[in-house]
């Protein structure tokens, strides 16, 4: 009888490339009305997905209908969004664009309208950008948001788009390495603000996903320098790991769901400072970034990501949170530094003698590295100084006396990843390929 039941329910699915779309259902296909849905956001990294994330998205539709929009693959959360995960919901729904006339369908219209909860798949942000913007699949998003008041989500290009602030390439996906370098570089030909998905929850916020496992923070530090740049206003970001999630209630509280410490499941709130002058220094197209403002032009809270969403960060003030460390992020000359700092105030500066490595003082080579690191410095220090390898947690991997002009790390046993390297109270972020 399970059996039964389930081809059932899986079963009934119709679709026409007339129509431009394709869609599943399991469940009932009638729409149930019900107001007891909740309000909020679900920002989800990629990868695998995080069950009790998804468990909180579903709780919020209150028993009632979820639809999935895609422009790729097919109906791979029905079933996981239905039955899997314990939470009794009405109906499960995925609809596929397969070109750009789902977005004046009618019926597609009308089951996103419908929806208590609407959750978008991964895939390309700018098949969402060419097939949803300034059409009724925007004005059906920003109903379910501003109006209705659902709880609408989004894993890797789902995520991307949800900040009023979005960067959606049409070409190849930008490199933190390309952003540094050239802030206008060609892959950043789409980065809106205030135009697409009004989400109340994300002003001047744009997101980032598969962020350390795809070595982001350089590029999403970019993008945050291109838009006070463009804007002239402060710009906001939040990013997730893999298998990490924000899940922003109603009252402005973002939870980070992950499985840490286990998995190094962490988010990423970024804030622009607020100083008398927050633009960067220099950007320009083809020149090399340069937004330090005094060690401090981006505070960042990054909070490990828990099974019970404990750990958490208030955008209310973008000051308040629990659980995570603050950092001060920078660049000079394209070169991007993460250090530690004490608190999140806004305009608050380090003390510059912890600088990053300057090309007269300490000189590091290759970076990107394969097997081993070489160290140089001009003069030998009258003090004790040290060398030390830690990861991007700041567990330490290495550590050595440096007594001489150059040194040599055999370090073909690290697996590839990014590390600090620091040298007496100086440090650099270095690369194993």
């Amino acid at each position: 009888m399970r059996l039964f039941l389930s081809i059932f329910l899986c079963g009934w699915w119709c679709c026409s490339t007339a129509q431009g779309f394709t869609n599943w259902t399991v469940g009932d296909t009638a729409d149930l009305v019900t107001t007891d849905y909740r309000g909020g956001i679900l920002l989800a990294g990629g990868g695998t997905d995080n069950d009790d994330a998804m468990r909180w998205l579903l709780e919020r539709a209150a028993g009632g209908d979820v639809v999935i929009i895609r422009a790729s693959g097919s109906d791979g959360y029905n079933d996981y969004l239905f039955e899997e995960l314990g939470v009794n919901v009405h109906s499960v729904e995925s609809i596929r664009f397969d070109d750009i006339s789902a977005a004046t369908n009618a019926y597609v219209i009308r089951r996103i309208r419908e929806a208590e909860v609407l959750f978008i798949a991964g895939g390309d942000q700018y098949d969402y950008y060419e097939l949803w913007k300034d059409n009724p699949i925007e004005d059906a998003i920003n109903y379910l948001i501003n109006e209705k008041g659902i709880t609408v989500g989004g894993t890797s290009a789902g995520m991307a788009i949800l900040g009023n602030a979005y960067y959606t390439p049409s070409a190849g996906s930008l490199s933190s390495a390309q952003a540094l370098q050239n802030p206008f570089h060609v892959n950043v030909d789409i980065l809106g603000k205030d135009d697409f998905i009004d989400n109340p929850y994300l002003p001047n916020v744009v997101t980032d996903t598969h962020y350390d496992q795809r070595e982001r923070a350089g590029r999403h530090f970019t993008f945050l320098a291109r838009l006070v740049h463009d804007f002239g206003e402060r710009s906001f970001g939040i990013a997730c790991n893999e298998s990490t999630a924000v899940a922003i209630e109603q009252n402005g509280t973002g939870r980070v769901f992950g499985e840490w410490p286990e998995y190094d499941d962490f988010a990423y709130f970024l804030l622009s400072n607020c100083q008398d002058e927050i633009a960067p220094e220099i950007i320009e197209a083809g020149t090399p970034l340069t937004w330090n403002r005094g060690h401090a032009a981006v505070k960042v809270y990054r909070v490990p990501g828990t099974i019970a969403g404990n750990h958490f960060f208030n955008l209310n003030d973008w000051q308040t949170g629990n659980g995570g460390v603050w950092q001060n992020w920078y660049v000079n000359n394209g070169q991007f530094a993460q250090i530690d700092a004490d608190n999140g105030d806004c305009s608050a500066v380090i003390n510059t003698t912890t600088p990053v490595f300057e090309q007269q003082d300490i000189q590091v080579s290759p970076n990107p590295f394969s097997r081993s690191l070489v160290i140089r410095q001009q003069a030998i220090s009258t003090e004790k100084t040290n060398i030390r390898l830690l990861n991007l947690w700041g567990q330490l991997l290495l550590e050595q006396p440096f007594t001489t002009t150059s040194t040599t790390l055999e370090l073909q046993d690290l697996p590839a990843g990014s590390y600090w390297l620091v040298v007496g109270e100086q440090r650099l972020k270095v690369q194993k390929l």
